[in-house]
């Protein structure tokens, strides 16, 4: 706790530089005044360090890159491994839970203990490890690490305590799953071939043991070799020689026979009768040609042979199809006796399992489904119904459908929100799904305490929108909006669309949402602006069109004009509401330039539209003199006042979207009127030749620069200028929406900027025949891979920062830009970086632009004379500056749709440290000022004329609170190096704080947290801090994520209550808490992955079957496998690492014994109710028996007189 009671007392614990009256904080010129002392300040913050802790909460999305799939029948769960090391493991919709190997090797296989709650992970770095699943965060209890052997291939038999493990050399080795440690019996190829055999027969691709007796072992060789190895007698049973390679091998239930799958699309049965050739040989996709021979085929890398009682065998298998057919989609095929049916899918697929009802291998298998893992997706096919329907995917796992571009996150949203956007996209939802339950069932998880209505929205590259309903740890899609219908479809070949390129035109840039009053605001790719309002009826409606000219030009160099220092406003009389439509692209330019023309076309038809979200209107930005617009950095919204505002690297625009007029239009230069703190001539946007009733007319002394979008900052040469990033990371974030000012390059205070003259650098403009626009920058496939010369040899994390931030300067030819991983070319050539509203990597050009990087709407005071509050808008660009735009609003509804809104000049200027990212307001006692916002009303809805439709407002005053409205409130302002904080209408800097000298915030938010605000940061090198708010004092700083991954810069967001969010990796969302109170509360929301459940008895197999089929019941492992008696294996062979599950598991039980009473209570009904049927059970023997008794005396003393021949 602490307390301040005066605006001196900040100061002193304040970073250097932050004195009243320095340039950084100062006034309106940025020269030093004296500010007035406030009115004593007391606010009690409450916010300690105790309060915060960082944790990853849960995972959401398709697993990426994924390798393993593993099933367990009785508890119904799935567990699937990556490429990257990561383990997901899904049960009923909420059981989801993700695990991590350190090593970051990738999973090669997964067998789950069954029933025994525990998995078994075979990695790449051929090490295995054994995880415990009973406790809600996973944690490894042993590992083991082959030295001299690759590990191939594992299998575990059911309820067996010994796991077969094959290597690369061919050999087959025993590990013990409770001690972890490897036997000393090996199967050595060597011993499993013939002596007669020259050739190693390659790794072992399939183990199993033979379900009518457990103590033979198949072993399947790489090359085609397939041995049967009695584990008793230590020697070969039989061993079969195929002249194709093999890729698996699967019993038929009875043991008397298998089927093997072949590199050359062939299917093979084998009769342990006579193995010396295959009794069956089919090609179920190769057809005989002309000439008699079979036509080649592709592998069929897996088969599946699975009986069923009332029906012929399956046969499931994925490959197989010929080669002749280029370009033919994956398939998996399922034969049902003389049936062949054959499942196109979308993606590879990279694992397949059927689910069976029984876990016992010589039990009728009894398939209900298939389990398919692709690239991309995971389906699961109904095989009890002819058609073979898919199930409905009750995870989210079509977030990457097509790839985030963007995300943003809201958390205590308005509890009615969810219902109707669920109810509005479940209209849509498509049809056709099996009707059976989900079969992945397992696990238990109920809704926790501490729940709040949470939506995640994500952008995406085809123009879409997806609403997410993320409360209590879940995610699940709401509703689905397609910004593409509001334009034409470009036809290839025109001209319009021919320059342009055609990929992703409409990719969702970022978003805007005011859920109070659910106004949607979408940025695209293209320079456009939507709006949409929501409605839950469906309506005919025109869309409204507005174009703004908002491009700059470096031809001429103009002297300041005599209004200069008054930046040019809107008249009154000067907008209408009507559209605006672009005009001619041949009128005023010489042919063939493109002028004040958009990007895209929109629809200039009546259009209906369904409920939901339904579009209003379209602002655009244009083309200039063949010149293309440049991408919209930043936009804010605002319901209350019917503004939106939106800025670039050009300038700013603001919009009356409820009178569909453009109110402002002008250059960053142009809103500092006498109050630029730096030196330097005035340019703003061109005039527009032709005069449109709805743009403002600029005075005719005012030019602008041009600029080459998408030009590399390292290809203009200045002299002395460092780098602040390394270059292989510059390079991808600098392409920032087309607009580049390096956040650490320079430093601010004190430096002129350079005037541009006729003799100064000039940039090459861009041709009208190039494309204006790359293809939208999908977040999901932006990885940037340091070069090794630059992270290795350096004595700790810090040389290696200083060496990335500015220390030493890399030239262009050092650049290495790679993408480790893409899963195709259209995402390998998505390596560049562009950023959502809040980011602010820019580039280090700073002589030519400053881009507006952050607007926000809000109550506060224009000018420092101001006794009351008044509408405002904050403006932040790229160089640090902050300006402040008064606005007036009439206030009676009907005078708002008819009087024009009022735009006083900008009256005050403040300075920062960096690109400016967030601002945030706060009253007096410290609380949040909210910006007003309009409740929601349906435009739609029937009249009603007892209640007229009539617009209701909700202010929060910044003196709401407060005895006196003089009082004024607080202003957070954050920058990529610093935070400051303002009081209001004073403008004195009341506490300033320096967040990072070596790297730059890419994202800030004002946030609450345990009923108090602080400030959240996510730096650069990976670091999360937090800040108390007002007084700016650190509570958390923790080094979170790496410094490489570009993904998540674009995709980081803070929300209240302490949590954030990140796209991981191109297909999943990672959740995290910076709260201390979630942490806590973590486990109760999370899943249980484990249930106790009775493993099911196995089938009596009959007196006969088990008297002539073996005594595999009599199969003993451990007299076998263990210690004494086959003695301890080389120590250099494997090494056991013991895991850290043991301690987890034990804090993990001493904070949940609330759900192990519950656990021991439900045992214990179990353990009394089995009692009370075996008591049962015993009485009817007891029955059974006495009547059995009497009936055989009868029968005695019926027969004890009688001969022999009486019978």
């Amino acid at each position: 706790m602490k307390k301040f009671r005066k605006v001196l007392d900040g100061l002193t614990t304040s970073s250097p530089g932050g004195t009243i009256g320095s340039p950084s904080c100062g006034s309106a010129a940025g020269t030093p005044t004296t500010a007035p002392t406030p009115k004593e300040i007391d606010v009690q913050e409450t916010l300690v360090s105790e309060n915060f802790q960082l944790c990853k909460t849960v995972r959401h999305g398709f697993p990426y890159q994924p390798t393993a799939l593993a099933f367990d029948p009785v508890q119904k769960i799935l567990a699937v491994g990556s490429r990257t090391g990561g383990v997901r493991i899904l049960g009923r919709p909420g059981v989801d839970c993700y695990c991590q190997h350190e090593s970051g090797a990738a999973v090669l296989q997964l067998q789950f203990l069954i029933n025994e709650g525990a998995l078994v992970t075979a990695c790449a770095d051929d090490t295995l490890h054994l995880w415990n699943l009973r406790q809600r965060r996973p944690a490894i209890l042993h590992s083991l690490k082959f030295n001299r052997e690759r590990v191939t291939f594992c299998h575990l038999p059911f309820q067996s305590k010994w796991l077969y493990v094959g290597t690369e050399r061919g050999n087959t080795h025993m590990v013990n799953i409770e001690s972890f440690i490897l036997s000393g019996y090996v199967i050595m190829w060597n011993k499993a071939i013939e002596l007669s055999t020259k050739t190693h027969p390659g790794p072992v691709v399939h183990l199993s043991d033979s379900p009518k007796d457990e103590g033979k072992l198949l072993i399947g060789f790489e090359s085609g070799t397939v041995v049967q190895w009695d584990l008793r007698c230590k020697k070969a049973d039989f061993r079969i020689y195929y002249d194709e390679a093999i890729h698996s091998v699967s019993w038929h239930h009875e043991g008397k026979q298998f089927m093997c799958s072949h590199s050359d699309g062939s299917l093979t049965m084998w009769n342990l009768r006579n193995t010396t050739k295959p009794f069956q040989v089919t090609f179920p996709h190769g057809k005989i040609q002309r000439d008699g021979r079979k036509e080649s085929c592709k592998p069929i890398l897996k088969v599946e042979y699975k009986t069923s009682r009332s029906s012929e065998p399956f046969i499931v298998f994925s490959g197989g199809l010929s080669y002749d057919k280029a370009g033919r989609r994956p398939t998996l095929t399922i034969m049902h006796g003389k049936a062949i049916t054959v499942l196109e899918m979308d993606y590879p697929i990279v694992e397949f399992m059927v689910l069976c009802e029984t876990p016992y291998n010589n039990e009728v298998q009894e398939p209900s489904a298939v389990v398919v893992l692709l690239e991309k997706d995971l389906i699961v096919v109904d095989l009890t119904q002819s058609n073979f329907p898919v199930f409905e995917n009750p995870y989210p796992m079509d977030i990457h459908e097509s790839p985030v571009t963007c995300t943003a996150y809201f958390a205590d949203c308005p509890p009615d929100i969810i219902p109707i956007l669920y109810s509005i996209g479940a209209k849509h939802k498509k049809t056709g799904y099996s009707q059976k339950e989900w079969p992945i069932s397992g696990g238990t998880w109920t809704l926790g305490s501490h729940t709040y209505p949470e939506i995640i929205i994500t952008g995406h590259a085809d123009g879409s929108i997806k609403f997410w309903d993320a409360s209590a740890i879940t995610l699940q899609m709401l509703y689905k909006l397609k910004t593409s219908k509001v334009f034409e479809k470009p036809k290839p070949g025109e001209g319009r669309a021919a320059d342009l390129v055609e990929e992703d035109p409409f990719a969702v840039q970022m978003v805007s949402w005011c859920p109070q009053s659910r106004i949607f605001c979408v940025v695209g790719i293209s320079a456009h602006v939507i709006l949409y309002r929501f409605s839950k009826y469906d309506a005919n409606t025109q869309i409204v069109c507005l174009d703004v000219r908002l491009q700059c030009e470096s031809d001429d160099v103009i002297t300041p004009s005599e209004n200069e220092n008054n930046p040019c406003f809107p008249e009154p009389g000067s907008h209408s509401p009507q559209p605006q439509h672009p005009a001619s692209p041949s009128s005023g330019t010489p042919e063939g330039i493109k002028d004040s023309i958009p990007c895209l076309k929109v629809k200039d038809r009546v259009v209906r539209v369904p409920p939901g979200y339904q579009a209003e209107l379209v602002i655009q930005l244009l083309w200039v003199d063949g010149e293309p617009p440049q991408q919209i950095t930043t936009l804010d919204i605002n319901s209350a006042y019917g503004l939106l505002a939106f800025g670039n690297c050009n300038g700013l625009a603001i919009v009356d979207y409820l009178q569909k007029t453009i109110l402002l239009c002008m250059s960053t230069l142009d809103l500092y009127g006498a109050a630029d703190p730096y030196q330097r001539l005035t340019r703003s946007p061109r005039r527009n030749r032709q005069s449109t009733s709805g743009l403002t007319e600029l005075s005719d002394n005012q030019q602008s620069i041009d600029m080459e979008r998408s030009k590399s900052p390292t290809s203009v040469k200045g002299p002395g200028r460092k780098l602040s990033l390394p270059t292989d990371l510059k390079t991808d974030l600098d392409h920032v929406n087309g607009h580049c000012t390096s956040p650490t390059s320079q430093p601010l205070a004190g430096k002129p900027r350079v005037p541009m003259g006729p003799e100064g650098p000039r940039l090459t403009r861009r041709g009208p025949g190039r494309p204006p626009f790359r293809k939208a920058q999908s977040a999901a496939c932006m990885e940037i891979s340091l070069p090794v010369s630059h992270t290795e040899g350096y004595a700790s994390r810090r040389a290696m920062l200083q060496q990335f931030h500015g220390v030493t300067m890399y030239s262009h030819d050092e650049h290495h830009i790679t993408s480790p991983y893409c899963w195709s070319e259209r995402e390998s050539r998505e390596n560049s970086f562009s950023r959502s509203r809040s980011s602010s990597v820019s580039s280090i050009d700073r002589d030519t632009k400053e881009a507006i990087t952050t607007l926000q709407f809000g109550e506060s005071y224009g000018r420092k004379s101001d006794a009351l509050p008044t509408p405002c808008l904050w403006v932040g660009t790229s160089l640090g500056v902050v300006v402040l735009i008064p606005m007036s609003i009439p206030t009676d509804q009907e005078e708002r749709m008819e009087e024009p809104v009022t735009i006083g000049p900008s009256g005050m200027v403040l300075m920062l440290k960096g690109s400016v990212l967030r601002f945030g307001f706060l009253d007096c006692m410290g609380a949040v000022i909210q910006s007003p916002y309009e409740t929601w009303r349906d435009l739609n809805a029937p009249e009603d004329p007892d209640r007229p439709r009539r617009r209701k407002l909700v202010h929060f005053s910044p003196s709401s609170s407060q005895d006196a409205c003089g009082d004024g409130h607080l202003a957070v302002v954050c920058s990529e190096r610093q935070a400051k904080v303002f009081l209001m209408p004073s403008q004195s800097c009341l506490f300033v704080h320096n967040i990072t000298e070596s790297s730059f915030v890419l994202r800030a938010d004002v946030v609450s947290v345990c009923n108090s605000v602080c400030l959240a940061c996510f730096c650069a090198n990976g670091h999360i801090m937090t800040l108390s708010l007002p007084s700016l004092r650190p509570l958390m700083d923790v080094n979170y994520l790496p410094l490489t991954d570009m993904r998540i810069a674009r995709t980081f967001c803070f929300t209240n209550g302490g949590q954030a969010l990140y796209l991981s990796s191109p297909t999943e969302i990672q959740r995290i808490t910076y709260s201390q109170e979630m942490c806590d509360n973590l486990q109760e929301m999370l899943g249980e992955l484990f249930t106790p459940i009775e493993t099911p008895e196995a089938q009596n197999r009959g007196f006969l079957k088990g008297f002539f089929g073996g005594n595999a019941n009599t199969f003993d492992r451990e007299e076998l496998f263990g210690e004494a008696a086959a003695g301890k294996a080389s120590r250099s062979l494997a090494q056991h690492i013991p895991g850290q599950g043991g301690m987890e598991g034990m804090k993990v039980a001493a904070g949940g014994a609330v759900g192990d009473l519950a656990r021991a209570r439900i045992a214990l009904d179990e353990r009394g109710q089995r009692l009370g049927e075996l008591e049962e059970r015993t009485a009817l023997m007891m029955t059974s028996a006495e009547t059995f008794s009497k009936h055989a005396h009868e029968l005695m003393l019926k027969c004890k007189d009688k001969k022999w021949y009486q019978f």
